[in-house]
């Protein structure tokens, strides 16, 4: 999807992802913030404090509040292609955070201006060849004691893959296997990366979800981590 694709579904974003997802039971806060939480426990288990955090294709900013709630000290710097995108998330969370445009191929940042980037749900909108090339920036603008954070959608799951299909905003998605983005991070220069699996039960199945972190090996979950490091 390109900026203008991106731009004309700002407005309508929360609203068609809350439809596309509701087969799950959860609303698209579950989904922003289960992501965070999870950013923040890796984090406590590093022993890794981050100050200066990257939002990459932060979209409408869902990311915002989880951040506030679960890495309080973070100052956090959403980038995105599309402006409008960004103007939907900075009327929703004046002053929160720093919105930043950027052309989709480099970062307008500093080498090792962040601690750690994170990316929800991003690369599959984005040609696969160019994965190495984007993930190289974000291995720059975290330096070589960050971290990079990258979420996807899992192809292994068959309800993945009808929410992906059946989505307006997904029309020209490609999902990436969790093999393939763990090889893009190498590709970029990465040396440690770590895989989890995330996401087996809907809502109805709520009371399994702490099974879940035995499940991180399970190449079935509906989403998955990526967690890059090293120079």
């Amino acid at each position: 999807m390109d900026k203008a694709e991106f731009d004309s579904f700002a407005d309508e974003y929360l609203a068609l992802h809350a439809r596309n997802i509701a087969v799950s039971g959860e609303g698209p806060e579950y989904f922003a913030e289960y992501k965070i939480r999870d950013i923040a426990e890796e984090m406590a288990r590093r022993r890794i404090v981050p100050a200066r955090m990257l939002d990459f294709g932060s979209g409408v900013g869902a990311s915002i509040p989880w951040v506030k709630h679960y890495l309080p000290v973070a100052q956090l710097t959403c980038a995105d292609v599309s402006d409008r995108s960004l103007d939907v998330a900075r009327s929703r969370f004046p002053g929160a955070a720093r919105f930043v445009h950027f052309d989709g191929r480099t970062l307008p940042f500093e080498a090792g201006e962040f601690n750690l980037a994170y990316a929800m749900c991003v690369f599959h909108h984005i040609d696969h060849a160019e994965h190495v090339d984007l993930l190289r920036e974000l291995k720059r603008v975290v330096g070589p004691q960050g971290t990079v954070a990258v979420f996807e959608h899992n192809p292994l799951n068959p309800l993945t893959v009808r929410a992906v299909n059946t989505c307006e905003f997904d029309v020209n998605a490609r999902l990436i296997a969790a093999r393939d983005m763990k090889q893009a991070c190498l590709d970029a220069g990465f040396t440690n990366v770590l895989v989890r699996f995330r996401i087996f039960f809907p809502h109805m199945l709520a009371k399994l979800r702490p099974l879940e972190k035995y499940l991180t090996v399970v190449p079935l979950g509906a989403q998955y981590s990526v967690y890059a490091s090293g120079a």
